[in-house]
């Protein structure tokens, strides 16, 4: 039933998305500088990867957004989560944080965020502002059951990153997506149980590319 659920649940989300495809060209340096960032908040050790991300998402160019650090967060590099206190407001009115580890701990390895390459970086950002997206069209209520959803079910978390992930190619970004996962799927030092909970839950090399051929068509 779940397999079933999850696939009209993308399939539904690639016919949207096909009406809305952006250009997955390279943005040039007076694209960025050209680029107008209102209502976010960034640190300015990321600022540039998050430029960029953000390129790619139009329709959150008026979307409050903090971007803030924070120093654990359980078995992720970033989480993306509307404010809490905004929750029930008019869809269009809601704010949002993206949570951001400096630190990522896998088991017995840990990452600075320093230490991670510019395009990985944009890659995980761009998934991260997939979940707002996804966030956007849903109800207070709807929100809450998500949120639910999300600490019990692994196959809730499965549905909710592979919409990420669509949202996220079908804006342009397949380039960083994939490199994202290359950096996660090909590091030496990251365990195999973690790279397999990553193949489990998100879309996969090929199946992005994939995706990335059938929105050109």
């Amino acid at each position: 039933m779940f397999n079933i659920k999850a696939k009209i649940i993308g399939v539904a989300i690639l016919i949207f998305l096909q009406t809305n495809v952006y250009s997955s060209s390279s943005l040039t340096m007076k694209d960025l500088n050209s680029f107008e960032i209102t209502n976010k908040i960034i640190p300015e050790s990321i600022a540039e990867e998050v430029k960029i991300a953000l390129s790619h998402y139009p329709e959150l160019k008026d979307t409050p957004i903090e971007f803030r650090f924070k120093k654990k967060i359980k078995k992720s590099f970033m989480q993306a989560q509307p404010k809490f206190s905004g929750i029930f407001k008019n869809k269009k009115n809601r704010s949002y944080f993206v949570m951001i580890t400096e630190h990522f701990h896998i088991e017995n390895e840990s990452f600075s965020i320093s230490e991670i390459p510019s395009d990985v970086l944009i890659g995980w950002i761009g998934h991260e502002l997939g979940h707002i997206m996804d966030y956007q069209e849903r109800s207070g209520f709807n929100l809450i059951k998500f949120g639910i959803g999300y600490l019990t079910s692994h196959k809730f978390i499965k549905v909710a990153e592979r919409a990420a992930d669509t949202f996220a190619v079908s804006h342009g970004m397949g380039d960083y997506i994939l490199a994202t996962k290359d950096f996660i799927l090909n590091h030496a030092h990251l365990s195999t149980v973690y790279k397999d909970r990553i193949r489990k839950l998100y879309l996969s090399p090929e199946e992005i590319l994939l995706l990335v051929d059938e929105l050109k068509e």
